[in-house]
């Protein structure tokens, strides 16, 4: 539908990949840009399809990757249900490589007076924020979700993508880790090795949370809180021997 999987075998074989990795739930996230038109019903129809080949394993919802344009902006706040995930109240958001307005805070906050929650996607990876990610702080702040790229934390989108996803995720800036999938092999849907090293590097509990309860939350149009999360501090071994000791 875009420059994600350009046949219906490579769609299978990419949730062949995401089921065997343990992914239990897919967004199908086309563009709305201006290269790409956004068709609901014609992602419906591929989601129906795709559906019964596999037998809803894993399951798909659909969404979109909406680009900030005027165009966008508008249809989404005359129809709030047609690019959020699952017809909910999230909207995966898409910032331009090239220019980020200054009245961006008011878009956002138009976007939420309609009920609509900006999801960030993939900020690691785009060079205006990269340098200036407290524009993300003050969007957060505003009530916005943060997403960024499994392939970014694990270096696979080149070392300022991934070290400035370890630096989201170091302030708690980070709400949900997604493949953001185009393809089996460089771009794929697998997520068990980014979730090992997130749970090694800041705990399974963050891990979790950012791999499954937010993005289920999403799923279900359920409540994620967009403040800033903390790692749990990890005890040195001796401090574990000692309060056993006691």
């Amino acid at each position: 539908m875009d420059d994600g999987a350009p046949t219906i075998e490579v769609s299978l074989e990419m949730l062949r990949l995401a089921a065997a990795a343990g992914t239990t739930d897919i967004v199908a996230t086309p563009h709305s840009n201006g290269e790409f038109e956004y068709q609901p019903a014609l992602i419906d129809e591929r989601i129906a399809e795709l559906t019964r080949l596999t037998g809803g394993v894993p399951r798909i919802h659909r969404g979109c990757d909406l680009h900030l344009s005027f165009d966008n902006i508008s249809a989404a706040i005359e129809d709030p249900s047609k690019f959020a995930i699952a017809g909910g109240r999230y909207v995966l958001v898409e910032c331009s490589d090239l220019h980020i307005s200054g009245s961006m805070d008011k878009v956002l906050d138009r976007l939420m007076s309609v009920d609509l929650v900006p999801i960030i996607t993939h900020p690691e990876r785009n060079p205006i924020l990269q340098k200036e990610t407290a524009k993300l702080v003050s969007w957060v702040d505003l009530g916005c979700l943060v997403q960024v790229t499994a392939l970014s934390v694990l270096g696979g989108f080149g070392k300022r993508a991934g070290t400035t996803a370890h630096a989201l995720l170091a302030q708690g800036l980070v709400h949900v880790i997604a493949s953001d999938a185009h393809d089996p092999e460089h771009r794929h849907p697998k997520l068990d090795e980014a979730f090992a090293s997130v749970s090694l590097q800041y705990g399974q509990d963050v891990a979790k949370m950012l791999f499954v309860d937010n993005p289920g939350k999403i799923i279900r149009g359920q409540y994620v809180s967009a403040e800033r999360w903390q790692q749990a501090e990890t005890r040195k071994w001796w401090e574990f021997w000692r309060s056993n000791e006691r």
